[in-house]
């Protein structure tokens, strides 16, 4: 499942923890205290880009208790004169490794912003150099799309519960603190750590949802925060895996408009009912003779899902149908050559070996352990599986099948309501695969206070970045630089999205007048 998508201390913190919970304050001070021994984080990278691990309480209701290793990283590209204070980057997830975000943004961000921050990453909590969870998972356990077909319901649900079991053996009661919350009181240890009164952010997909948990957890630290690609805190973690099949019924509607505009390219139909039916062909004659796609046997099932991100860009969905359709008819089929790597880009940091299964372990571990929102009833997902099937053919069964949740034990704190006015700034492209843009209007409408910079006609899955075609980045640089939000809502178009005849408003444009925080 990939990532989403792609997450305090002192007595102040305390609205985070348990009133009861105030005597851990001073205990607290060791961890807020510490100071890194920086380092360079590989010969092979820039020499500014530096490392150091501190620690962090497991359970930050027992401070004195267990600890964990806590992987970060920095680039301190500030000018005195200039600097405004420390940018934390977060890349997604969960299970995202976030080490190396400081040299992949330098890249992207314009020398007047970066002048202003130290640019600071992370491994959250059990990911990649921070103390790692492992379940121990095989490559066939960590496939975690199962389409609902009632012959092969039982062995879901066997896959289910033995990933569970396998988690809980490998990893006692660390499992139960490797959470959302858990990380957010671990980006205010960095926070302090740093030197820093208040910390800025900049989250992508699950990190979103991190830095919306941090904002309601500690909204006096929170500076500007900008959220890229939002998961829909309403919908955690059930939900927004739903949410991928219900995000992408109207992208396929789309791509079938659009693949009918362009039959003479592609020939799949000169209809959008036509293309429709093409698709619907393909899976239904590959579940009859599975089709043998560069040394792949794929079913209708492996189609459905493979293709379900395709289909928010119609030009790659379109591709993708016609090769699948050479192979069907036992035609060759070209390799797509991946773009080759120049060396001019950002060298990534060669992380030390974690865990094979580490990021889905992770993934499991936070979005089960997160919330008490998961049934326990195996004939529960059934039910919802056959329902979504139905409404959402592309992936409603794999999106509400059953989860190792099923079998999780029980969370060690509520889940984190947001709702509050802290002033953030959101972005979402309007046909992004893993956040759909109704998850993006679900975080911007539980942050009361934030604007969002929705990209008309935007695809792809995260927004700001180095492309100077990004229509969003003006936006989110002013942001950055001066801290000021624009006065409402802003939307601006995706460049060259204009397809004659495509309806290009299948979901709607966001209308807000400042201080309204709905659609």
């Amino acid at each position: 499942m990939a990532p989403l998508l792609a997450v305090g201390i002192t007595a102040t913190v305390l609205p985070a923890l348990a009133p009861a919970q105030a005597s851990a304050a001073e205990p607290l001070k060791r961890f807020e205290n510490q100071k890194p021994a920086w380092h360079r984080c590989d010969a092979q990278m820039p020499a500014a880009f530096q490392c150091a691990t501190i620690k962090v309480p497991m359970d930050y209701s027992r401070p004195g208790s267990k600890t964990l290793d806590l992987a970060i990283s920095r680039m301190k590209t500030s000018v005195p004169g200039k600097r405004h204070g420390a940018i934390l980057l977060n890349p997604g997830g969960p299970g995202g490794e976030g080490l190396d975000m400081p040299v992949m943004m330098k890249e992207s961000m314009p020398k007047n912003v970066r002048e202003q921050y130290d640019l600071i990453g992370f491994d959250p909590r059990g990911v990649g150099r921070s103390s790692p969870v492992t379940c121990g998972l095989t490559d066939a356990e960590q496939n975690t799309e199962h389409p609902y077909r009632s012959q092969t319901f039982s062995r879901d649900v066997k896959w289910a519960r033995t990933v569970a079991d396998k988690c809980r053996a490998r990893n006692g009661d660390k499992l139960a603190y490797i959470t959302t919350r858990n990380t957010a009181r671990d980006m205010d240890v960095i926070r302090a750590v740093l030197g820093e009164k208040k910390l800025s952010y900049l989250g992508y997909s699950y990190g979103t949802y991190l830095g919306a948990v941090y904002a309601q957890m500690f909204p006096g630290r929170t500076d500007r925060f900008v959220l890229d690609s939002a998961v829909d805190p309403a919908r955690v973690w059930r939900g927004m895996i739903q949410v991928w099949a219900e995000g992408t019924e109207p992208a396929f509607t789309r791509w079938t408009t659009w693949t009918a505009q362009h039959h003479t390219t592609y020939k799949l139909g000169d209809t959008p009912a036509k293309v429709k039916k093409a698709f619907w062909d393909l899976v239904a004659r590959a579940d009859r003779d599975p089709v043998d796609f560069h040394g792949r046997k794929l079913t209708g099932d492996d189609i459905r899902a493979s293709l379900r991100p395709e289909f928010f860009s119609p030009k790659s969905a379109a591709e993708a149908v016609v090769e699948l359709k050479k192979a069907a008819d036992g035609r060759p089929v070209p390799h797509r050559s991946p773009a080759a790597d120049d060396g001019t880009g950002p060298r990534r940091f060669a992380a030390a070996a974690a865990p094979a299964d580490n990021s889905g372990a992770v993934f499991w571990t936070v979005v089960c352990g997160d919330t008490a929102a998961w049934s326990h009833d195996p004939e529960q997902y059934r039910r919802d599986a056959i329902r979504d099937k139905a409404k959402y053919p592309l992936y409603g069964d794999f999106g509400s099948n059953i989860t190792p949740c099923a079998f999780w034990g029980k969370p060690a704190e509520p889940v984190t309501k947001i709702d509050n006015r802290v002033g953030v700034l959101t972005v979402q492209n309007q046909w992004d695969p893993q956040t759909p843009l109704t998850s993006g209007l679900g975080m911007h409408h539980a942050l009361k206070g934030s604007r969002m910079v929705y990209v008309e006609g935007g695809e792809g899955h995260g927004v700001y970045s180095d492309d100077p075609r990004s229509c969003a980045n003006r936006t989110v640089n002013a942001y950055l630089s001066t801290g000021r939000l624009p006065a409402r809502d802003v939307t601006c178009e995706a460049p060259g999205r204009r397809s004659p005849g495509v309806n290009q408003h299948i979901l709607p444009t966001p209308q807000r007048t400042p201080g309204a925080p709905r659609f």
